[in-house]
C-alpha cells in the first residue's frame, strides 16, 4: 500500500493544490492528513471542502481544535490567535462541525498518527532524541506519524540494554528511507503550508507499506499569491512574509 502523508496545511490552498498535483501523479492508494487544515492562512473554508473530499484519515491538530473553541486562544500567541478568530468567522457551520469531530491520535492500518506526538497527540513538539524516546512507549506499532514541528524530520528509536537509542534521521527529498520494523519510528512529513525547517518548498511523504520505505517529497507553489491573499484577508503580513523563509 502506498500512502500520501500530508500535514499541517494551515489555510494555504495554494501550496495544498500544487501537493495534490505531485500526488495524483503518484497515484497512491490512500491519503492520510495528520494535520491543522485550518489556522494562519488566507483559505480555510477552500481547505476543509478539499481535504474532505481527497483524505481517506484526517486527525485535528491545535489550531483546528482552537478554532472550534475546543481549546481556549489564551494558549496561543497574539497573531495565531487573530487567525483563528478570523477563521471561525470564514468557515460555515458544517465545516466547523467536522474539524471539532476529529481525532488528533489514531491507529489506522497498523500504523499510530498522532497529530503532535503519541504521548501528547495536540500540544507535544517532537524536535529533540530527548521528546523522542520519552515517546517510545506512547504507541506499540512500528511507526508513528507525526506533525505539528512543520519539521521534515524522522527518529529512528531501538532498545538497547533497557534504554532507548534515537538517530535523528534529516529529510532527503526524493531519496526512499528504507524503515527497519524491529525499530521504531517517529516520522514527521513536514508542513505542506508553513515549512518551518529553513525550506519554503511544500513538504509532504510518500509512505510505502510495501516496501516498507519512506519518501519525503518537496514542491515549489507561488508563495507571492498566498502573500497577497493574506493582505487582502486582513490578516497579519508576517503571515506571508515568513513563508519566503521557511520558519
Amino acid at each position: 500500500m502506498r500512502i500520501a502523508v500530508l500535514s499541517d496545511i494551515h489555510a494555504n490552498l495554494t501550496a495544498l493544490q500544487r501537493v495534490l498535483e505531485e500526488i495524483d501523479a503518484l497515484q497512491p492508494d490512500a491519503l492520510w492528513c495528520l494535520d491543522d487544515t485550518v489556522g494562519y492562512g488566507p483559505r480555510p473554508q477552500a481547505c476543509v471542502d478539499v481535504i474532505r473530499e481527497r483524505a481517506d484519515v484526517c486527525l485535528a491538530g491545535n489550531h483546528d481544535l482552537a478554532v472550534t473553541g475546543q481549546i481556549d486562544l489564551d494558549h496561543f500567541n497574539p497573531i495565531a490567535r487573530e487567525a483563528a478568530l478570523w477563521h471561525r468567522k470564514h468557515l460555515d457551520a458544517e465545516s466547523l462541525q467536522w474539524l471539532a469531530s476529529l481525532p488528533s491520535k489514531a491507529v489506522v492500518a497498523g500504523t499510530t498518527l498522532a497529530h503532535g506526538s503519541p504521548r501528547h497527540p495536540v500540544w507535544e513538539y517532537v524536535g529533540d532524541a530527548n521528546t523522542a524516546a520519552e515517546n517510545y512507549h506512547a504507541f506499540e506499532t512500528p511507526l508513528c506519524l507525526i506533525g505539528h514541528s512543520h519539521q521534515a524530520r524522522a527518529w529512528q528509536m531501538t532498545m538497547k540494554n533497557a534504554h532507548v537509542h534515537v538517530e535523528w534521521v534529516m529529510e532527503t527529498p526524493g531519496v526512499a528511507l528504507t524503515l527497519n520494523l524491529n525499530d521504531k519510528w517517529l516520522l514527521n512529513p513536514g508542513s505542506v503550508g508553513q515549512p518551518r525547517d529553513h525550506d519554503p518548498r511544500a513538504s509532504f511523504a510518500l509512505l510505502d507499506t510495501g516496501a516498507w520505505q519512506w519518501t519525503w517529497r518537496r514542491v515549489e507553489y507561488d508563495i507571492a499569491a498566498v502573500e497577497r491573499d493574506i493582505i487582502a484577508a486582513g490578516l497579519p503580513e508576517m503571515l506571508g512574509r515568513r513563508l519566503y523563509l521557511g520558519w
